[in-house]
């Protein structure tokens, strides 16, 4: 009987052993993510929940070095036109189908044959496939390809299972089936998404916790304060004019990295009958608009300083940046001028959407003051991101306040947004001549023969202004200061190996 009893006492501290041992990290997200399938999503924060989630071909270093990850090495042939890469043999997805080199050109295949695929124009250059054998795939591009292994960093090098991706189609993202650190459990839309720790991961012994859950919280005060009490272990994108609060408490610690990317405001020129509009259909009116903002007061104001000011897909540190065109001043009586030159002297007004998080909407009222001084008066349609996003692919918008994550390879900034047909093309914009000089931009390894295309394109892009750019954020994270091992990385992820909780 004392026996029996003792083992019932030793089970019992098993168990609550097992239980205090049970760790789940929470993430607070500024937005909640699209549809969770790689080849069809496009929100930021979808890439963040990507990153415990779906493993990719290759990765990037904090000092945006392209490293492996599931391939373990690639090489060119001498004219660049085929790509051979070797993978690894200790994999499987989270269904147990195995990553081979099956699965790759599986996943190839969907990316640029899946009729709803965001990926197409990223792998556009991919001709054909050949499986050499279980761990070797060499891929043959219609042309040189120089942005090709750093798209494999992103979702295009994501790799689904085929198993899953076959029987669900296009619904897919609904249970997505990858071969991270992390299996999908559960998303309740609006509320949380939760994954859990994947014990055949081939790495799972970088791993800490058993589970992970995102919760998207707009408010980036509420998101704060929802650290503070212990609801949140981290979040991403605390605001600018919260930095000093946090340095200041001792229970939290604040990480940050300089962003690859952008924020603008995105006329629809082209995408159905919104677009006949004087924005729209006006390059001057547009170009009125930038000349109405004062960047380095919206920086101020919104950010205190702590962003970049921009009017480039590339920021003014970039190397590719063009220096011909630097940030503008404002210049209102030039915005009238070309107002009036457009024939609109009396004045336009525009309605923009923007994200329902306090400091989109904040850097919108600072440019709807702006704006109204020249004559453009800004009215403000306030929504979920993931229905702005909605909108703006099928052209049920006139403008939308949006910005991109940025890329490693500059083609990742521009090209799908500005090229006939490029996935990330909403307004519809159009140019043969930026199209040649971005296609040209990806046929060439030499940076400087490079540079030249890119410095072409942003010539016409400032003519043009399909894109109005604003400023380039600054990732910063808040965590709780009983986690250790977070490293920041330039495209905003939060990777996870390595991450514990003391």
């Amino acid at each position: 009987m004392q026996i029996g009893k003792m083992l019932t006492a030793a089970a019992l501290l098993a168990l609550s052993t097992s239980l205090a041992q049970a760790q789940d990290l929470k993430i607070g997200l500024q937005d909640d993510p699209d549809i969770l399938d790689p080849d069809q999503s496009r929100t930021f924060v979808g890439r963040i929940v990507y990153a415990s989630l779906c493993d990719k071909l290759v990765d990037i270093t904090p000092d945006l070095e392209i490293v492996p990850a599931l391939a373990t090495g690639w090489e060119w042939n001498e004219a660049g036109t085929e790509l051979t890469m070797t993978l690894r043999d200790d994999v499987v997805f989270h269904d147990g189908t195995p990553f081979n080199a099956d699965a790759v050109a599986a996943n190839l295949d969907r990316s640029k044959n899946l009729e709803t695929s965001r990926r197409k124009s990223e792998v556009r250059s991919i001709e054909s496939w050949e499986v050499v054998d279980d761990t070797t795939i060499k891929m043959t591009l219609s042309a040189p390809d120089a942005t090709l292994i750093a798209q494999f960093a992103d979702r295009s090098g994501m790799m689904l299972s085929p198993t899953a991706f076959e029987a669900a189609g296009e619904d897919f993202g609904s249970a997505p089936v990858c071969a991270g650190p992390f299996k999908f459990k559960e998303r309740i839309q609006q509320d949380r998404i939760v994954l859990e720790k994947f014990a055949d991961y081939y790495r799972a012994d970088e791993i800490n916790f058993d589970s992970v859950t995102f919760l998207p919280i707009a408010d980036t005060t509420v998101r704060l304060a929802n650290l503070r009490a212990g609801d949140l272990d981290m979040l991403e994108r605390l605001a600018a004019t919260d930095v000093a609060s946090v340095e200041a408490d001792d229970g939290l610690q604040l990480e940050r990295a300089t962003s690859l990317g952008y924020q603008g405001i995105t006329p629809n020129v082209g995408n159905g009958e919104a677009a006949n509009n004087p924005l729209g259909q006006s390059n001057l009116v547009r170009k009125a608009l930038s000349l109405s903002i004062d960047r380095n007061a919206l920086n101020e104001v919104v950010f205190e300083g702590a962003f970049a000011t921009g009017n480039q897909p590339f920021a003014p540190t970039s190397p590719w940046y063009n220096a011909d065109f630097p940030v503008p001043e404002r210049d209102i009586e030039a915005a009238k001028a070309l107002l009036a030159e457009a024939g609109v002297a009396d004045g336009v007004t525009i309605e923009v959407q923007v994200a329902n998080n306090p400091v989109q909407t904040q850097v919108m009222q600072v440019v709807q003051a702006m704006a109204a001084e020249a004559g453009i008066t800004i009215e403000l349609a306030a929504k979920e991101f993931a229905t702005l996003l909605a909108d703006q692919s099928a052209g049920n918008y006139t403008a939308s306040q949006i910005g991109w994550s940025g890329r490693v390879d500059p083609d990742g900034n521009i090209h799908q947004f500005m090229t006939s047909g490029g996935g990330l093309n909403d307004s519809k914009y159009v140019n043969p001549a930026i199209d040649t000089a971005l296609n040209e931009a990806r046929l060439s390894t030499d940076p400087a023969v490079r540079k030249e295309s890119y410095n072409a394109a942003v010539a016409i892009q400032q003519e043009d202004m399909p894109i109005i750019y604003l400023y380039h954020p600054v990732w910063i994270w808040a965590l709780d200061d009983s986690l250790s091992g977070f490293q920041a990385y330039p495209d905003g992820m939060i990777r996870l190996h390595g991450v514990s909780q003391n």
